[in-house]
């Protein structure tokens, strides 16, 4: 039978057994482990116990750890190692009998610890082996068990697991983890150091909520979709379709986390004039679909934007590119 850790990220500030809520473990501070500060759940215990008596039940062995540093989340995602390689590297283990189960408030956790598990299992690419996929820079990473602490986020907020058809009942979720199969999906990297799971969204809105005017240069691949010099009002980067709308505008058509490819998009607003000349704006909206993609901010401010739920400001290029299967989750 198979060790299941249940991980839970929290803060330093947090009562014990609070589990999920913001901080260290999730966002700020400059580290990878403080990603999350804004999401919290008011009952993270309810979940969390309730999935680790459905493994118990089944004969797991299963700990539960609330990790509320990187050093913690790290500790934990050790025990996915394989035996010592011959080079050295740190890899996962391909036949490991420890599952681990990450309990989420949003995808910002979830991106929390996908993030560490990519900058222990990352090769540098002086010492790149030769059994590491031409397409990737990092090998397999070990499948997750995610266990969503808000039940109601599948029908009040899209979240990664709603869009991916998860199970959200603890029990069922035990059962995955157990009975169930690996799905791959795609991961994205970037140069800022991070991952993106599900997508992004960058640009500025007033305090009404109206998108403001911006500039910057979008490239995918060889495909210029902006080349900084006419306003745009959006660009979505898209893995899965968590930033495939603004208001009532479709962004992006069909973004397939299973793909090998990222999607972009940015609406642009056009003035056309009715034959009475009456002035008019419409969104204009190009999409291109590639393996990397590119994002250059032409304005003296910096660009606001929403990356898995992480709220940030873009004040020079950034590039994505895609891992293809790079990460799986646990499905029955």
């Amino acid at each position: 039978m198979y060790d299941v850790v249940l991980l839970t990220l929290g803060s330093e500030r947090d009562a014990p057994g609070a589990g999920c809520g913001s901080g260290g473990a999730c966002c700020g501070g400059g580290t990878d482990a403080a990603e999350g500060r804004e999401e919290r759940c008011e009952t993270p215990r309810v979940p969390v116990l309730a999935c680790s008596d459905a493994l118990t039940a089944r004969g797991a062995r299963v700990e539960t750890v609330t990790a509320r540093s990187d050093a913690e989340i790290d500790e934990v995602l050790a025990r996915l190692d394989g035996p010592p390689r011959a080079d050295g590297l740190t890899w996962p283990d391909d036949d490991a009998k420890t599952r681990l189960v990450v309990a989420v408030a949003g995808d910002a956790q979830l991106r929390a610890v996908l993030r560490r598990m990519v900058r222990r299992y990352a090769p540098p690419p002086s010492r790149r082996p030769t059994d590491l996929a031409g397409n990737r820079t990092v090998p397999d990473l070990p499948a997750v068990g995610v266990l969503p602490l808000d039940p109601a986020r599948s029908t009040t907020h899209r979240d990664l697991a709603a869009q991916l058809g998860l199970a959200r009942d603890p029990a069922a979720v035990a059962a995955a983890v157990l009975d169930g199969s690996p799905r791959r999906l795609d991961l994205l990297r970037h140069d800022g150091g991070s991952v993106t799971l599900d997508g992004a969204l960058l640009g500025a809105a007033g305090e009404d909520g109206t998108p403001l005017p911006w500039r910057g240069r979008v490239e995918v691949d060889d495909t210029v979709l902006s080349n900084g010099e006419e306003p745009l009002l959006a660009c979505a980067i898209g893995n899965a379709g968590g930033y495939a709308r603004l208001d009532d505008v479709t962004l992006l058509a069909g973004p397939d986390p299973t793909d090998g490819l990222v999607e972009v998009a940015v609406a642009v607003p056009v003035v056309t004039r009715s034959r009475w000349g009456r002035r008019r704006v419409r969104l204009e909206v190009r999409r291109a679909r590639g393996r990397a993609a590119s994002v250059l901010p032409r304005n003296d401010a910096a660009l606001p934007y929403l990356d898995d739920g992480v709220a940030g400001q873009l004040t020079r290029k950034r590039s994505w590119w895609t891992e293809p299967g790079a990460w799986a989750v646990w499905t029955a």
